[in-house]
């Protein structure tokens, strides 16, 4: 009998033995890892607290078109995924990218938010649904755990939540998203874009192409595939951002503070 847990749980669910293990980076929820099988085969394996959650979220995007690493099993604190020959970005994999997202925020029909909350490690997402949009970003985002934060920063926030429903739309499409949508969670594997990682729940779809441009460009080629941005985009791309702004806040300091900063000033506060 294997001694590792994970290794243990891995070869019961593939029924096979497991004769190497890689690892691999990950984020702040799991421990990543390639497993190598007897047969030459390959899978990922994620082990932490919430990969059920995740097991789950990957599910429901597969169902919309869009490209996520199939789910191979999950039991207890371990998930087992397709493991994909990852490489460089081009433009036929951003124009990819594009495609795939554009499947991904196609209209369901379901209130903002998701049945079950997240986390980015110690940071919990408080995903309560919610009919109105603009209810649901200033108490499930933006003011979720102001206490915590600096007291300037605090009453910051408190003056910007009041202006939201001036900037934000009540109703926008309710669009399934990724939801932690930065360049490190896009897996390039070839010509094709797979989305891995994700902090699913269901909301504007511009919240996934904010977090997108927070820390760069999407490449050529995504804008087309993706198709044109709704009017207004720029005025709303600062709120988006601001809230994983905040998030990285919390949890690596002071460095992004700036951050914060620059989006509460671009927005007048």
């Amino acid at each position: 009998m294997t001694a590792n847990p994970l290794l243990f749980i891995a070869e019961t669910l593939m029924n096979k033995q497991v004769v190497r293990t890689d690892p691999l980076h990950g984020g702040d929820l799991s421990t990543v890892c390639r497993l190598t099988l007897q047969d030459g085969d390959s899978v990922v394996a994620k082990a932490g607290p919430l990969v059920g959650r995740e097991a789950r979220m990957l599910q429901d995007i597969a169902t919309t078109g869009a490209r996520v690493p199939r789910v191979l099993g999950v039991k207890d604190d371990v998930l087992l995924l397709q493991d994909l020959a990852e490489t460089g970005p081009t433009a036929a994999g951003w124009e990819s990218l594009g495609e795939t997202l554009r499947h991904l925020h196609r209209t369901v029909t379901s209130d903002y938010g998701r049945d079950e909350d997240y986390a980015f490690g110690p940071v919990k997402i408080r995903n309560t649904p919610n009919p109105d949009w603009v209810a649901f970003w200033t108490e499930n985002r933006l003011l979720d755990a102001v206490e915590v934060l600096p007291a300037d920063l605090a009453t910051r926030l408190e003056r910007l939540a009041r202006t939201l429903p001036d900037l934000l739309p009540r109703s926008p499409r309710p669009s399934l998203l990724h939801g932690d949508l930065w360049s490190g969670n896009v897996l390039f594997s070839g010509r094709d874009a797979w989305l891995i990682d994700p902090a699913s729940y269901v909301g504007h779809a511009e919240v996934d192409l904010a977090m997108l441009a927070l820390f760069g460009s999407p490449g050529p080629g995504f804008a087309d595939a993706y198709g044109p941005p709704e009017p207004g985009w720029q005025e709303r791309q600062n709120i988006y951002q601001l809230w994983p702004a905040l998030v990285h806040l919390r949890l690596f300091g002071s460095s992004y503070r700036g951050m914060v900063n620059a989006r509460l000033t671009a927005l007048g506060v």
